[in-house]
């Protein structure tokens, strides 16, 4: 920072000096995004009603309850002509899976939410916070796509295992897509580290 110069009262800091009106527009512009975040904490709550719900149906069908075990079928993917009386280990496994799949999301959401903010809008001041996520310290747009993208590889591997386990319920084509689809993400994300790799290194040198 400049230090003000002695004999030269009444000159304004530049480092301190107010933004001209325009400039101050755009960067103000940044708070448009804070819908968005609030949308997406409003989504995390959906998230969390539909886990608990799920848990519900799983501990209900455990103790025998027939419609709680038939909304569990339906939402697992199961075909509708298929008849399960009792809970059994592949229902118990796919229910498992399908709310890791919600906590992954909801982790993904946290992330966008927490890192987003931080990052394109106004800093949290969570430095001193006992509870500041650790990878909060040394996020930036950057490293929030990395994270982002290893994320998305994680619950579109929850969603082939779940698939594969059910895959008497699926058509070829669905499989083979799924699979497909997965590889792609895989492959970006890949692109992504490695492109980002390649930037802190110029910048390393730099």
């Amino acid at each position: 920072m400049t230090l003000p110069t002695p004999g030269l009262a009444g000159q304004t800091d530049p480092v301190n000096a107010p933004l001209r009106p325009l400039p101050s527009l755009i960067f103000a512009s940044r708070w448009l995004q804070l819908p968005l975040y609030l949308g997406l904490i409003a989504a995390q709550g959906v998230y969390v009603w539909h886990f608990l719900l799920e848990l519900w149906h799983l501990v209900e069908a455990a103790f025998g309850n027939q419609t709680a075990l038939q909304a569990l079928v339906t939402s697992i993917g199961y075909k509708p002509d298929l008849q399960i009386t009792a809970l059994n280990e592949t229902v118990i496994m796919l229910v498992v899976l399908a709310l890791i799949d919600v906590v992954m999301i909801s982790n993904l959401l946290i992330m966008v939410i927490v890192g987003g903010y931080e990052t394109f809008v106004s800093r949290l001041g969570l430095d001193k916070h006992p509870d500041q996520p650790e990878w909060l310290g040394h996020v930036n747009a950057s490293v929030l796509k990395v994270k982002l993208g290893l994320s998305i590889i994680g619950i579109s591997s929850i969603h082939l295992l779940k698939t594969f386990i059910n895959a008497a319920n699926y058509d070829v084509k669905v499989l083979m897509w799924q699979t497909i689809i997965h590889v792609v993400f895989l492959l970006s994300a890949l692109a992504i580290a490695y492109t980002d790799k390649l930037l802190n290194a110029s910048h390393d040198k730099h």
